[in-house]
């Protein structure tokens, strides 16, 4: 990492859900939460709790420096809701094929 940009992964045993449009997507106690410098917290869900046969696969790819590139999933109505980095960084490899959405609901939160 560079100087002044930290990030740190930690195993998080609340209940992450992810609802769009009255649908659950993904609902896991064993989501992975990232914090980094200067972003929100985001919760990383591994892929056996996420509905993935919901997803759409997206063209869209986007690189961070911190973790790496990162690939994209659509579901009706959100271009690009989830995302996942595939082969990230080391420091950040724990998150690896995790799914992470823009909108997360957290219970104990």
């Amino acid at each position: 990492m560079t100087q002044g940009h930290t990030i740190t992964i930690e195993q998080d045993a609340r209940r992450v859900r992810v609802v769009r449009d009255g649908e659950v997507l993904a609902e896991s106690t064993r989501a992975l939460l990232l914090k980094e410098t200067g972003c929100p917290a985001r919760y990383y869900i591994p892929p056996e709790d996420v509905r993935t046969e919901l997803l759409t696969p997206s063209d869209t790819t986007t690189y961070c420096p911190f973790k790496g590139h990162a690939s994209y999933w659509s579901v009706p109505g959100a271009q690009d809701l989830v995302w996942a980095y595939r082969e990230p960084k080391a420091d950040v490899a724990a998150v690896k094929d995790h799914l992470c959405f823009y909108e997360t609901e957290v219970d104990g939160a």
